[in-house]
């Protein structure tokens, strides 16, 4: 079986796709604990026999952080293909027929033909549509919110927390695919864009007119209405555990853990998937004030992640907390 090429740091990824230039690199990001990342591994050992210029790698996703962060990896397995130092494709889930396919295309892209060059636009758009639609409202940036990387984007960032206006973002710099194929998707071709509802609202001035007129408070959501979701999420029931995946498919190592924990104490618990709900995902670390998951709650108050609970059941405290005794 052909080795995989193994990245165990952030400055041993970057050397590795300066190396590989023009040449295609496809990266696993996996964890050992998921079974379909180890299937996956064995598909990648079988293409990497059959194309032997392309570079096949795997990223052990929650060990090399910094990474998976930057390419907003959210749960295993994820491929990322790559093209000098720049993504070109992505792939979610273990699928190998579209893996191959993918691979196919991007090694023989320099041979120009109808087909491949059509589904690439197509698997494109059902991308763009994806993300348009990732959030009730979606902010395309230069930057992130925190950190803008330029005026007309800082503006529209301020404008949308003025009015207490609840958005998830992508940054354009993070994907030079997105950064051109939104502004044929949408028609428009600079940035900031505004999408509501996977609509696209405009662009500043078109901001800064709804603004001026009191329409945009109608047009997007409102915080508000987010934390009155939020309110009803975190009863819903005496334990509510927000994590990645499912009691029967977590899907990061830091749920699984937190998973095994709570099924050892014998208590009902119901768990809420943040993976399918990017508006709850990003919401939530505000409205509890802690920034990531999984995330445990009891009788609607936060008890805190993985390593409180931990640390409750090493104290013996965590029984008596579940049960609400405490």
């Amino acid at each position: 079986m052909a080795a995989l090429a193994e990245v165990g740091s952030a400055g041993h990824f970057r050397e590795l796709l300066q190396q590989k230039g023009k040449s295609l690199v496809v990266v696993h990001f996996w964890a050992p604990w998921a079974p379909q990342c180890i299937q996956m591994n064995d598909v990648m050992a079988e293409l990497a026999k059959e194309h032997s210029q392309v570079t096949f790698v795997k990223l052990e996703a929650e060990a090399v952080p910094e990474v998976s962060e930057k390419y907003e990896i959210s749960s295993v397995p994820t491929f990322l293909f790559f093209k000098n130092s720049q993504k070109i494709d992505r792939l979610d889930g273990a699928h190998a027929p579209e893996l191959t396919k993918k691979v196919q295309r991007h090694a023989s892209s320099s041979t120009i033909s109808a087909g491949p060059n059509d589904n690439a636009k197509e698997d494109l758009n059902v991308r763009l549509k994806k993300l348009t639609n990732a959030a009730p409202c979606m902010v395309f940036i230069k930057g992130s919110p925190q950190e803008p990387c330029c005026g007309f984007s800082r503006q529209m960032v301020e404008i949308l927390n003025k009015h207490n206006i609840m958005f998830s973002s992508f940054d354009i710099f993070s994907d030079e695919e997105v950064r051109q194929g939104l502004k044929t998707y949408s028609n428009w071709p600079t940035y900031p864009q505004l999408y509501v509802a996977g609509e696209l609202i405009g662009g500043l001035d078109i901001v800064k007119e709804l603004e001026a007129s009191g329409e945009l408070d109608t047009i997007c959501p409102k915080a508000h209405k987010l934390e009155d979701k939020l309110k009803v999420l975190t009863n819903k029931a005496s334990v509510m555990l927000f994590m990645k995946g499912n009691k029967q498919m977590a899907k990061c190592g830091f749920s699984k853990q937190i998973i095994e924990i709570l099924n050892s104490t014998g208590v009902d618990y119901e768990t809420f998937d943040i993976l399918e709900d990017e508006e709850v995902r990003q919401g939530l670390k505000t409205y509890s004030n802690w920034p990531t998951y999984p995330q445990l709650y009891v009788k609607g108050e936060l008890v805190g992640g993985l390593d409180i609970v931990k640390e409750l059941k090493e104290n013996g405290e965590l029984l008596s907390i579940l049960k609400g005794e405490n």
